[in-house]
């Protein structure tokens, strides 16, 4: 964390916005309750100046539908990512700075190759959901195991000793898919790794029995590099809940579930 040492600075994280990005200002407003800097910035301006990039000690590509999700969901925006910011992007990982993916950020990390084995041949994807239509509702999370190397989500089942929690989903490809034939092996792979911080577990979701199909939320190795489909920025308030917000909390600004996942890795960034 070569980025912050010495430096008792808050950390900035760079938010990207763009065409069809549409969950900016809610990410933004994320990191800005965790008390760090934020920057949100669009896509071409950063692509004209590549090198503002180690500016940043932390990076999020939002949810939304960027570029139209022409030629696919993420996949305009990673194309013009690996052309115009490929080496200022490796050294930003090669010097453990965080990155967040969130619903189409999430697609775009894996089209970028920088989940869940960055720098390895990609072998997960995300497909249509099984229902074939897009889908928008709240869905229940847990842990794939106790083992996880998530900072974002780092000690969120401790906290209010819940074993699970709610975050809206909005999207329309969200099935993580494993190349065929070896499914079960990449998927016992990154549980034993403690990657799969997340996944499903209402029974409700329409789901096939393939097991990797559960799966919301993967990181890499280290635990730096996180994407989810479900959106931790759209439930940064106890109030907006599905169901608290009929019932007019008693106190509005009460932190949400999705909240813990901005402080958690500001907090952790504080720390290194």
């Amino acid at each position: 964390m070569s980025s912050l040492l010495g430096c008792k600075k808050k950390p900035h994280f760079l938010v990207l916005a763009g065409d069809g990005i549409n969950c900016e200002q809610e990410t933004k407003l994320g990191f800005e309750r965790a008390k760090a800097q934020v920057t949100v910035m669009h896509i071409n301006e950063l692509l004209s100046r590549p090198k503002r990039l180690r500016d940043f000690q932390g990076l999020a590509f939002p949810g939304g539908f960027s570029f139209g999700d022409e030629l696919g969901s993420g996949q305009v925006l990673a194309i013009k990512c690996k052309q115009g910011l490929k080496d200022e992007l490796s050294k930003f990982v090669e010097q453990e700075n965080p990155i967040i993916g969130i619903c189409n950020g999430f697609q775009t990390l894996l089209k970028l190759g920088l989940l869940p084995f960055p720098g390895e041949e990609r072998k997960v994807g995300l497909a249509p959901n099984r229902e074939g239509t897009f889908q928008n509702y709240w869905v229940k999370l847990k842990p794939a195991s106790s083992k996880s190397v998530c900072l974002w989500t780092e000690g969120l089942f401790e906290k209010g000793s819940t074993s699970e929690f709610e975050l809206p989903l909005r999207n329309r490809e969200g099935r993580i898919t494993f190349l065929k034939g070896i499914e079960d092996q990449i998927y016992d792979n990154l549980l034993r790794n403690g990657q799969i911080p997340l996944v499903y577990s209402d029974k409700s979701r329409p789901l096939s029995l393939l097991k990797h199909e559960s799966i919301a939320g993967l990181c890499d190795p280290k635990g730096l590099i996180f994407g989810l489909m479900p959106h931790p920025e759209a439930f940064l308030f106890e109030a907006t809940h599905r169901i608290h917000y009929k019932t007019r909390s008693k106190n509005p600004t009460q932190k949400g579930w999705g909240q813990e996942i901005f402080d958690n890795i500001v907090n952790f960034l504080e720390r290194s």
